[in-house]
């Protein structure tokens, strides 16, 4: 059975191992439940983007934050199904889509139900991100058959009103418990590299790998710093405040030897990193990684750098499958 009962100590023994030993231990783990070498790749797309009221610091679509970006509507049902089409085309397993909004509205649901129904249709694996949910609104999701919800804690409990104060901690443990709730997997994970420390990122991994079941797919970001955002200028002050990529890499192992089961998504800031970091990442048991030069508003590396990366590093993109239910994973 897979163990929901990590303690912080334990969590933060596993960050103090010597390196080699920590990387050890991740690869055995991720290749008892995992194929070795293989990588989910996934598209995401903003289908709603700008003009959120939260002030989550890290955040460009903010409206508190100053970027310039300008706001959009709802992207109509066709667009996204062309562009869901296209990543199916170029190899992605996953198509994900992000909307900025505090939470959706009754009247924006109908929308969104075609869309999962529709990418769904395609053989695709369906993720959204639509901020808080209700109920009855991850009823409706389940229903259209969407595959996964990602909801982030972003960073730990004790860090979180420093980044965010328009919602609480536990609002966000409240929607994953809906999304779990209604039968669609969880996707949750949080940023590194905010300024934060070690134990905040023990109590980070801690407070996903305590939860009820583990979320089936753990993106693990790498902090891309906006300028006109709160932390993006706070790292242009205090530039030592960013982390550095083996505390990156811990952060990888460690969360992939306390959720043996979940995808670990290698997810924003790759951009910036050099591929023996990323190596280094899918050594310590990330399997999933965004395709594509953009991310929701960020750049991403693209497809032709990563093609050239898998084939040298020997890795090979993980065939579609059924999507999982929560209903098949091992959990306890």
């Amino acid at each position: 059975m897979t163990r929901t009962d990590w303690t912080r100590e334990e969590i933060a023994d596993l960050f103090d191992l010597p390196f080699d030993e920590l990387m050890f231990q991740a690869q055995t783990v991720h290749r008892t439940h995992h194929a070795a070498g293989e990588i989910q790749l996934c598209t995401l797309l903003s289908i709603k983007t700008g003009g959120c009221p939260e002030d989550c610091g890290y955040c460009s679509q903010s409206v508190h934050a100053d970027t310039g970006l300008e706001a959009t509507k709802l992207m109509d049902v066709r667009s996204v199904l062309q562009t869901a089409a296209e990543a199916r085309d170029s190899g992605s397993q996953r198509f994900c889509m992000g909307a900025a909004w505090r939470n959706p509205k009754d009247r924006d649901m109908p929308a969104i139900v075609e869309i999962v129904k529709g990418v769904r249709a395609m053989g695709l694996e369906t993720c959204m991100t639509l901020g808080m949910l209700t109920p009855k609104q991850a009823g409706m999701l389940a229903e259209a058959g969407l595959d996964y919800y990602n909801h982030n804690i972003d960073t730990s409990p004790e860090r979180y009103d420093q980044v965010i104060t328009t919602r609480t901690f536990q609002e966000r443990l409240d929607t994953l418990g809906h999304v779990r709730d209604a039968g669609i997997n969880v996707c949750s994970g949080g940023i590194v590299g905010m300024g934060e420390t070690r134990a905040d990122r023990v109590g980070f991994v801690h407070a996903l790998a305590t939860l009820p079941r583990h979320p089936e797919s753990v993106p693990v970001n790498a902090l891309v710093p906006v300028k006109g955002t709160v932390l993006g200028n706070m790292l242009a002050d205090t530039p030592m405040a960013k982390i550095d990529d083996i505390e990156f890499v811990r952060t990888v192992a460690v969360a992939r030897i306390t959720m043996p089961m979940s995808m670990v998504r290698l997810s924003a800031g790759r951009e910036s990193m050099s591929e023996a970091t990323q190596a280094l990442c899918f050594m310590a048991g990330a399997n999933s990684i965004f395709t594509g030069d953009k991310l929701l508003t960020t750049g991403n590396r693209g497809d032709s750098a990563d093609g050239a990366m898998f084939e040298r590093l020997g890795l090979r993109p993980m065939t579609a499958e059924e999507p999982m239910r929560v209903s098949e994973v091992a959990c306890g």
